[in-house]
C-alpha cells in the first residue's frame, strides 16, 4: 500500500488517478479518500488526481496520543503527502473538516497551493455556537467510545445537513454509511478531541483571510445550515475569493451531487490555470452602494 510519512512519522494512506497538473483532494470527518471516488475518476482524466486518508483513518496510522491530532497537523498532513509525491505545488480542495485544513494550508504553505476549495467549511465557527459546538464533540466522544463507528453511523447521518442525501441517493446514502460505519472508533475520537474541537473559529481569522492570496473557492450547499454565515464571511474576508452556492443540497456535495461539484470545481480551476482568476477589484468593497458617497 502507498504510504506517506509525516515529520512526526505518521503514515499516510493515499491513492492517485490519471496524469497532468496536481490536484489533492482532503476528506471530512465522516469521509475518507474513498468519498473522492466521484471525483478521481472525474478528474483523473485531466488531472493528476490525489486523495489520502487523514491520520486516524486506517490504512493510515492511527495514533493513540491526542496530541498528535491538531488543525495545524492537518494542514501540514496535505504538505506531507505532495512532498512524498515530489509536488510542488497543487489545486487543493477539502471539505468539512478538509476544508478547515485546506484553509490552513493556505495560511501556513501559500506558495503551495495553486487554489483553494474551501467546501462546507464553518460548523461550529460563529461566535455563537462555540460553546454548544464543544459540547457536540464531547458528546460524540463519549457515543463512539460507548457505542462503537456502526451505531454512531447511524446516529450521525440523520442529521439535518444528511438527510437532503438520504433524499436524493438512497443508494449513494447507504454507501455513505457503510463506509463511516468502518472508521476506526479511537481514530475518530481523537480526531474530534485533537482536531475538530480545538480548531480556531473562522471569525478570529480574518487577518489571515485578508493576507490571503490564493485563488480561493468558497463552496456550501444551500441547506448546509451552519456553513452559509461563515462562507460569506471567507467570501468578504480572501479578496480572492468567490462563493458558490449548491440548490436544495447539504453538507457531503461531493457524493450528493457530484456532477454540480465537479463542475463548479473544474470550471474553477480551468479559470487559474489559464491565469484569469481575478482578486477583488476594491472599489467592490466601498460602504456606498451607488458610488455617489
Amino acid at each position: 500500500m502507498p504510504h506517506a510519512t509525516t515529520d512526526d512519522g505518521v503514515k499516510l494512506y493515499y491513492e492517485e488517478a490519471g496524469r497532468g497538473m496536481p490536484v489533492i483532494f482532503v476528506h471530512e470527518f465522516a469521509g475518507d479518500h474513498r468519498s473522492w471516488e466521484p471525483q478521481l475518476r472525474h478528474f483523473g482524466q485531466r488531472f493528476r488526481a490525489i486523495a489520502f486518508n487523514a491520520r486516524g483513518y486506517p490504512p493510515s496510522d492511527v495514533p493513540s496520543d491526542v496530541s498528535a491530532y491538531s488543525q495545524n497537523r492537518a494542514a501540514d498532513d496535505i504538505a506531507a503527502v505532495l512532498d512524498h509525491l515530489n509536488i510542488s505545488i497543487a489545486h487543493v480542495v477539502g471539505l468539512s473538516m478538509g476544508g478547515f485544513a485546506t484553509l490552513h494550508f493556505g495560511f501556513r504553505h501559500p506558495s503551495r497551493a495553486r487554489s483553494l476549495t474551501v467546501a462546507g467549511c464553518g460548523y461550529g465557527a460563529e461566535p455563537a455556537t462555540r460553546d454548544n459546538f464543544r459540547a457536540e464533540g464531547a458528546a460524540t466522544v463519549a457515543f463512539i467510545r460507548e457505542r462503537g463507528m456502526a451505531a454512531f453511523a447511524e446516529r450521525y447521518a440523520t442529521g439535518p445537513t444528511r438527510v437532503q442525501f438520504a433524499n436524493k441517493d438512497p443508494r449513494g446514502f447507504a454507501e455513505f454509511l457503510r463506509l463511516l460505519a468502518e472508521h476506526s472508533a479511537e481514530g475518530s475520537a481523537n480526531t474530534q478531541l485533537g482536531v475538530q474541537r480545538e480548531r480556531p473559529s473562522l471569525y478570529d481569522l480574518t487577518a489571515e483571510m485578508q493576507s490571503l492570496h490564493v485563488p480561493t473557492m468558497i463552496l456550501t450547499g444551500d441547506e448546509d445550515w451552519p456553513c452559509l454565515a461563515p462562507g460569506i464571511l471567507m467570501k468578504q474576508h480572501i479578496p480572492t475569493a468567490a462563493l458558490a452556492v449548491m440548490p436544495n443540497c447539504g453538507h457531503g456535495i461531493n457524493t450528493e451531487d457530484p456532477d454540480q461539484f465537479n463542475r463548479i470545481v473544474g470550471d474553477f480551476m480551468a479559470q487559474v490555470d489559464s491565469g484569469r482568476w481575478p482578486s477583488r477589484d476594491p472599489r467592490a468593497m466601498t460602504a456606498s452602494i451607488t458610488g455617489m458617497r
